[in-house]
């Protein structure tokens, strides 16, 4: 940038790579964790407490699915901003090369 710091692009470039892998891991449990640990009712056997334990275990999948859609949507929104962030020094960098007679357009921007 003018202020004569430097941004290093591919390391954002990583970054963001790696919070959308994040990202496809989280579906992976969030698909699990509603789908693949269904329970029913009758698992909890003709005990007087199963209803109570049935609750509770309800309860608790359901916790785990909401933390895993919050955990989902911080990562969405970490991953979108980087990836903002990043175009805009890309765009600065560019600026920058045009503004000093320099660039074919084919360089990297790091």
């Amino acid at each position: 940038m003018s202020d004569g710091m430097r941004v290093d692009l591919s390391a954002l470039d990583e970054v963001i790579r790696r919070l959308w892998t994040l990202l496809d891991d989280m579906d992976e449990a969030g698909k699990t964790s509603r789908y693949r640990t269904d329970i029913p009712m009758k698992a909890f056997g003709p005990f007087q407490e199963a209803s109570e334990l049935f609750v509770a275990y309800k309860q608790t999948k359901d916790d785990l699915e909401g933390t895993i859609a919050a955990l989902h949507g911080l990562i969405t929104r970490f991953g979108t901003s980087t990836s903002k962030v990043k175009d805009k020094y890309t765009e600065q960098e560019y600026a920058n090369k045009q503004q000093m007679g320099g660039g074919s357009g084919t360089e990297s921007f790091e």
